[in-house]
């Protein structure tokens, strides 16, 4: 066999008379090879509602917050229906609530999930078997629900709604009104986007105990005051910790709300012919919006409020205890408008998710400056 060398010169090439189709065989190749984008997963399991959040990272940038939902699920449950007089989770409470948490597994495999987090709040931490319901889950859902204190979950909702706040204004209050109870978070805003948590509060009054304890069908001006009156001592002795009404003065104070009590009346507010979170979340409520619209539905029978369309049935019975509460809050802090948070517990969740998943580590939402209040 004989190897002849020539220099290589153009004119020597030779090219074939026509090249191959191109093949994205390589382009395949190389995907298989790259790893696939995390998948998250927040699940908030409150007092009335069971809430899930899917989403993947995005870039950060104006106005992206670090991850993108690609799949959400809401379903109110009533999971603490009674457990105020009972101590108990009912069968029926519980059966409502498996049927939504399995939704969510099934969603959180459909979207290949990859890392999740479930939390379990007032109703789970009060109701005395709520280990067995905790054991039926994971059973019949295969889901792993871990029950967190009253702190971690204002800790979480103030983390998911920090986004939200002007940096121009150096303290924060965001309450949110659960089902159960309502946690006020009272916090300094830092420069790089922190925040420091000073004083949280958990009052053990949310919508659904305080309907049943006073009612929830036609209610008037004197049972709304008296629901107003059981929540304001709670407020006092936070008040006289912390000393906002001083900080408030000195317009330094910014209030948020995170609840279905403030979107739903963001909504009405909106004239929303049905409840849309994109026109929702962010906006603000002024003082006097709130004072209309709550002394609108106190004049309302149940079916009047259910009438409302971004009340319905599922909220007539409950939601003139949100507005109770909400009123005690506006009462004892008068910033003068808040801002409205479709958010809170899930999206802190994502944030704790995603840092993981950036850093390999996990910062407490709590952090080493805060002091609970249990009043």
């Amino acid at each position: 066999m004989r190897v002849i060398n020539k220099p290589y010169r153009p004119e020597n090439a030779r090219m074939p008379a026509a090249l191959p189709p191109a093949s994205d065989t390589l382009v395949r190749d190389e995907a298989a090879f790259r790893p696939a984008p995390p998948v998250f997963a927040a699940l908030d399991l409150g007092t009335n509602n069971c809430r899930l959040l899917v989403a993947r990272p995005a870039r950060r940038e104006r106005g992206c917050e670090g991850f993108k939902v690609i799949d959400a699920f809401s379903r109110v449950v009533r999971l603490g229906e009674g457990v105020c007089s009972s101590g108990l989770l009912s069968p029926a409470a519980m059966d409502r609530t498996v049927e939504a948490l399995r939704v969510c597994a099934q969603k959180m495999e459909r979207r290949q999930v990859t890392s999740f987090r479930a939390v379990a709040t007032e109703a789970c931490r009060r109701a005395a078997n709520c280990n067995e319901f905790m054991v039926r889950v994971k059973d019949e859902t295969g889901l792993a629900i871990e029950i967190i204190d009253t702190e971690e979950e204002a800790a979480l909702a103030v983390a998911g709604c920090v986004p939200l706040l002007d940096r121009d204004t150096p303290y924060g209050l965001v309450f949110d009104i659960g089902g159960g109870s309502t946690e006020v978070s009272f916090f300094k805003l830092e420069e790089g986007g922190g925040h420091e948590l000073r004083k949280i509060i958990s009052i053990p009054l949310g919508v659904v105990s305080l309907a049943e304890r006073f009612g929830c069908q036609d209610i008037g001006r004197t049972v709304y005051e008296a629901m107003i009156a059981e929540v304001a001592p709670h407020l006092e002795k936070f008040e006289a910790i912390c000393s906002i009404g001083q900080r408030i003065k000195a317009g330094e104070v910014q209030m948020l709300g995170t609840s279905g009590t403030v979107t739903t009346l963001a909504g009405m507010s909106m004239g929303l012919a049905r409840y849309d979170r994109s026109k929702v979340d962010g906006t603000f409520l002024g003082f006097d919006q709130v004072q209309e619209m709550t002394t609108r539905l106190v004049s309302l029978d149940y079916a009047g409020r259910a009438a409302q369309p971004c009340i319905g049935h599922d909220r007539a019975d409950l939601v003139l205890a949100g507005c109770a509460i909400l009123d005690a809050i506006c009462r004892r802090w008068p910033v003068g408008r808040l801002r409205v948070g479709d958010r809170g517990v899930r999206e802190g969740i994502l944030f704790g998710l995603l840092e993981r998943h950036e850093t390999g580590r996990v910062r407490h939402a709590t952090g080493p400056h805060y002091r609970r209040l249990t009043l």
